[in-house]
C-alpha cells in the first residue's frame, strides 16, 4: 500500500510545529518542566512539604497559553526520565527516573500536574512502566520486593496515600478512569501459571485464569473498568473480556493469526495489536479491523481514532501520530524516541514520549534522556 503522508501542521490550529517555541527553565530541587515561559518561584502547593513535592514554573493551564510546540517534562542534569504515560485531559505525566532508588533497586517515581506546575515526588519506585488513572489521582507500579527476586504492586492515591494490594510476584499495572479499579499479570503463588487479575479498591478481585487463556498477560483497562484486553502468551491472541458478564471474546485477532496486545482504548471500543510487520486496530462494535502497514502501533488516544506508531525500517520520524478517520499522519518526533501505552491524550491533543536527543528543545543539555509532551493544538 502507498505510505500516507506525513504532515507537521496542527490538525484545528494550522500552527507550525516548532522547538523554537520552547525556552527551558531549570529548578533543583524535583524534575520540572521546560515551557515558553519564564519559570516562578520554587513553593510547596496542597499543604505539601517543598522538599518532597517542590513545583516550579507555569504550567500549561495556568494562565499562559502555550500553544502547539513542545515541553520538556523532565529537567536534571544528573539522571536521566523515561517511562512516561498521560491522563486523558493531557494535565497530568507520570514519568520515572532512570537512576536506581532505594537499596532493592527500581526506579523513583515522578507525577507532573501541568496546569499547576507542579511536579511530585511519588512514593513508589518502579521497574515496569508506571500507570495513572484518568483523573490523575492514582498511580499504580510495579518495585522489586525487598530481599526477594519477585515483584511487587503498589498503588498510591495523591489525595490518600499508599493504597493495600495483595499481589507479591505481579506486574504490568492498568488502571480505571478513577483509579477503582487496578489490573496486573503475574503468580500468585511460586509454581501456578499466570494470571491476570481485576482489583476493586471497594473490595474484592476477579481473576482472568481460564483453561483456554492458561497464560493471560499485558492487562488493559478501559476507563469505567468494565473491559480489559489481554494476551494470550501460549497462544499469540488477544481477548477481550467484560468483568460485567463475565464473558470473555473469541480472539480479536482471529483463528489463523498471531498476535500480540498493545492496548486497548479508554472508551473499550478499539483494540490494538501487533501481527507480523502491521498493526491492527479491531472495532469491538463491528468485528473488523483496520490495517495500518508496516508499521508498530505503541499506543491509542482514548477515543480510539488516534493511532502513535513507529515506523518499520530505517529513515524518517521516529514516531507518527496517525488519525484513522481520515489517514492523515502527523511527526511526533523526527529525532530518536521512544513511547508507551497510554502516551497520547484525548482527540490526539498531546503526545507524550522520551528520547535522549538534544535537539528536541533549545538548552537540552543534560545528556541523559529526558520526557517530552508534543501539543498539537
Amino acid at each position: 500500500m502507498k505510505s500516507k503522508p506525513i504532515r507537521s501542521t496542527s490538525r484545528r490550529a494550522k500552527v507550525v510545529l516548532s522547538t523554537a517555541l520552547v525556552v527551558c527553565a531549570v529548578a533543583t530541587a524535583t524534575p520540572t518542566a521546560a515551557t515558553a515561559v519564564t519559570a516562578g518561584p520554587t513553593t510547596a502547593r496542597d499543604g505539601l512539604s517543598a522538599g518532597a513535592d517542590a513545583g516550579a514554573g507555569v504550567g500549561a493551564d495556568a494562565g499562559v497559553d502555550l500553544g502547539a510546540g513542545v515541553e520538556r517534562i523532565s529537567v536534571a542534569t544528573d539522571e536521566g526520565y523515561g517511562a512516561a504515560s498521560i491522563t486523558p485531559d493531557g494535565r497530568s505525566v507520570v514519568f520515572t527516573s532512570l537512576k536506581n532508588g532505594p537499596p532493592q533497586g527500581g526506579n523513583e517515581v515522578y507525577v507532573r500536574d501541568r496546569r499547576t506546575g507542579l511536579t511530585r515526588t511519588v512514593p513508589l519506585i518502579e521497574s515496569w512502566t508506571p500507570a495513572i488513572s484518568g483523573d490523575g489521582r492514582q498511580v499504580a507500579a510495579t518495585a522489586p520486593a525487598q530481599g526477594m527476586t519477585a515483584q511487587r504492586m503498589q498503588q498510591h492515591s495523591l489525595d490518600l496515600g499508599t493504597l493495600p494490594v495483595s499481589c507479591h510476584r505481579c506486574n504490568e499495572p492498568s488502571l480505571s478512569s478513577d483509579g477503582r479499579y487496578l489490573a496486573y499479570g503475574g503468580l500468585a503463588q511460586p509454581g501456578q501459571r499466570r494470571q491476570v487479575v481485576v482489583a476493586d479498591r471497594e473490595g474484592g478481585s476477579v481473576s482472568v485464569s481460564l483453561a483456554n487463556n492458561s497464560a493471560p498477560a499485558r492487562p488493559s483497562l478501559s476507563g469505567d473498568g468494565r473491559y480489559l484486553a489481554y494476551q494470550n502468551l501460549e497462544k499469540a491472541d488477544v481477548y477481550l473480556w467484560d468483568r460485567t458478564t463475565g464473558t470473555t471474546s473469541a480472539p480479536v485477532d482471529g483463528p489463523s493469526r498471531s498476535a500480540s496486545l498493545v492496548q486497548l482504548s479508554d472508551d473499550g471500543r478499539k483494540v490494538v495489536y501487533l501481527s507480523g510487520s502491521d498493526t491492527y486496530v479491531h472495532d469491538v462494535g463491528s468485528g473488523t479491523a483496520q490495517l495500518v502497514p508496516n508499521v508498530t502501533g505503541v499506543a491509542i488516544d482514548p477515543t480510539g481514532r488516534y493511532l502513535l506508531y513507529t515506523p518499520n525500517g530505517t529513515g524518517g520520524p521516529s514516531l507518527v501520530l496517525r488519525d484513522l478517520r481520515t489517514g492523515t499522519d502527523e511527526t511526533v518526533s523526527d529525532q530518536p524516541a521512544t513511547a508507551e501505552t497510554d502516551s497520547v491524550s484525548a482527540d490526539g491533543r498531546d503526545v507524550v514520549f522520551q528520547s535522549a536527543a538534544d535537539g528536541i528543545v533549545p538548552g537540552d543539555t543534560n545528556g541523559t534522556s529526558d520526557v517530552f509532551v508534543r501539543r498539537f493544538f
